[in-house]
């Protein structure tokens, strides 16, 4: 092998930052994330949430000064079930969604995802998406008026009318009625379609002598912190694509240190709140666009932390004898990837796609997934298909690597040439480095040639890792055997003799047999080559494997599966190439010879 110190201290530095970044970032944020889970969980009931409210805040246009209305005031935390039973309710029923519209303010929150069990195991009861104000963790989206001119809007509580055995489904659209004073009738339409997208058309008639003015909002509510992944890989909070102004990303702990961040006025856009799975999205432009004035806000209640999404629209002027309409989409479920493009096709939402974080490599990651998912549908396991992608992979870049390889392989068959002039120069180091690059001149040798096909794949690696970590198709999707979902971790561990033993093992020493799997194919395929005569580089390229185990550890079993699969390709096509140039393969010999030198080195 060439002593090339550069390429190994780049190796060994780059090992460190992801050590590092692993143990000292990743695994406490992502075991801080789990204990926060955990707390939300156990929280205790009867919790008193009080907040003063929001401030005025000036409409979009010129005339006028509206009033998003205060959440969380006076408002006792109980069960989820008795804040169901508090209020009125019109039931909700989709193939998707079970739930209900809250009659109090017309509310959309209560939500559950029937496709999707919170855990693998499928008696496991279903996602909640959406919950009332008073239950844990209140999550839900309000649509009304904001206190302005006129006083004869709907209160953020006020009682909505129902007819007798209404139900929102896709067949069946929802009407609410409310009868403000001075004449001003309100009239609510709800439809939701068989997935996650609901339309919620506000039309205010005004039957008195005197114009109105009515200025609209939105707004997406969130009571507390949630238990998010803590990792720069996904993006979770408050989220918005706002016309020229692009993607906007805020996160809770950033939002609570501004308490609000307002987005230049737009007529195209989107905004709301994301989770890594789930999201629940305004859509304010309707089929006529209009101008309307973002807003993410943070405010306390009590001692609860309150996040929301608002959005508020111009005020619109009523003649008597007139009407007004405005029409606003809600999405709230599970973000799909087919969903949301069709989504966005279908109701020409502004860049709706970026609802899911496909990162810088988004030119990578999102085609990726298509691929994926394309394979999937042919062979119905999602383990399988990233096996496919794998090999798919390979054939891309065979002849990249076979330039690699063959390049390595002339480099073995010179190497006791190179072993010749290091020991005739072994005091001259310049002239044994010129000496070297005249001989692979000679011989047509790059000796770089061997990292090119590692480095073009890096960021197909983090595509693919992206895929793993941020798709929902890929959660609880099971592969073969003990690997019941490849967006998580192997859960065996080799220090609990992969479950015989009955304890728990902390995250940091979850080596699965994948994981295992993954470092004997990578040790295999680094012996395929002599180990190098400078003995740092040597022990480097001997613990690498380990050190890669033991980090690959707590990454998604899929990307562990798939780096095995492609380092038995590897050593595949490595041995043909080597035979095809008439070099030996030596990997027992240099195998035993690693143990073997770690044996003598040993006191003794």
């Amino acid at each position: 092998m060439v002593d090339n110190r550069n390429m190994i201290l780049a190796i060994a530095l780059s090992l460190v930052v992801l050590l590092g970044w692993q143990y000292l970032i990743v695994n406490p944020q992502v075991e801080e994330a789990r204990q926060a889970q955990l707390a939300q969980e156990a929280r205790q009931a009867e919790t008193v949430v009080q907040t003063p409210g929001d401030a005025a805040q000036p409409a979009p246009g010129a005339a006028g000064v509206g009033t998003t209305p205060p959440v969380g005031a006076g408002v006792t935390v109980t069960t989820r079930e008795a804040a169901l039973a508090a209020n009125p309710r019109v039931p909700i029923e989709t193939p998707e969604l079970s739930g209900s519209v809250n009659l109090v303010g017309g509310r959309i929150d209560d939500l559950e995802l029937k496709s999707y069990r919170v855990t693998v195991d499928p008696t496991s009861p279903n996602v909640v998406l959406l919950s009332p104000e008073g239950a844990p963790d209140a999550y839900f989206a309000e649509f009304g008026y904001a206190a302005g001119a006129d006083a004869g809007v709907p209160a953020s509580k006020a009682l909505w009318s129902a007819p007798e055995g209404a139900a929102l489904t896709p067949e069946t659209p929802l009407e609410l009625t409310y009868e403000g004073a001075g004449g001003l009738r309100f009239v609510r339409t709800i439809t939701v379609d068989e997935e996650s997208m609901f339309k919620v058309t506000d039309r205010v008639e005004n039957t008195g002598a005197a114009p109105a003015s009515v200025t609209p909002y939105g707004t997406v509510v969130r009571f507390g912190t949630p238990a998010t992944q803590g990792t720069y890989i996904l993006h979770e909070g408050l989220i918005g694509v706002f016309g020229e102004e692009g993607l906007a990303e805020v996160d809770y702990a950033d939002l609570a240190e501004q308490g609000e961040i307002r987005p230049p006025l737009t007529t195209a856009g989107w905004l709301g709140i994301t989770d890594k799975y789930w999201a629940t999205a305004l859509i304010p432009s309707g089929a006529d666009p209009a101008p309307f004035q973002p807003q993410f806000k943070h405010v306390r209640a009590g001692d609860m932390d309150v996040y929301r999404a608002d959005f508020l629209r111009d005020p619109v002027a009523i003649a008597p004898g007139g009407s007004a309409m405005t029409e606003t989409l809600l999405f709230a479920g599970a973000k799909q990837v087919a969903t949301i493009d069709r989504y966005e096709a279908e109701h020409g939402i502004e860049r709706f796609d970026l609802l899911i974080d496909w990162g810088w490599f988004y030119f990578l990651t999102k085609p990726m997934f298509y691929l994926i998912d394309y394979l999937f549908k042919l062979v119905g396991n999602f383990g399988v298909a990233i096996l496919l992608v794998t090999v798919i992979i390979k054939l891309v870049f065979f002849p990249l690597a076979n330039k690699s390889y063959a390049s390595m392989s002339m480099m073995k068959k010179v190497q006791p040439a190179m072993t010749e002039l290091r020991e005739r120069y072994k005091d001259d180091k310049a002239k044994q480095q010129q000496a070297l690059m005249e001989l692979y001149k000679k011989e047509k040798i790059n000796p770089l040639a061997g990292c090119l096909p590692i480095l073009v794949q890096i960021p197909v690696f983090f595509a693919l890792y992206k895929v793993l970590y941020v798709t929902i198709e890929m959660r609880h999707a099971p592969f073969f055997g003990w690997i019941q979902d490849l967006s998580a971790p192997d859960p065996t561990s080799i220090f609990n003799l992969f479950g015989l033993l009955p304890f728990a093992v902390p995250a940091m020493l979850l080596i699965g047999v994948w994981p295992i799997i993954m470092g004997i194919t990578m040790f295999i395929q680094m012996k395929l080559n002599p180990a190098p005569t400078d003995p740092t580089q040597a022990a480097i390229f001997t613990w690498m494997p380990v050190i890669f185990t033991f980090m690959l550890g707590t990454f998604p079993a899929g990307l562990v599966i798939y780096w095995a699969w492609n380092n038995f390709l590897s050593i595949i096509q490595q041995a043909t190439i080597m035979r095809r140039y008439g070099v030996k393969i030596e990997l027992w010999d240099n195998i035993k010879s690693t143990f073997s030198r770690n044996k003598a080195e040993k006191p003794g």
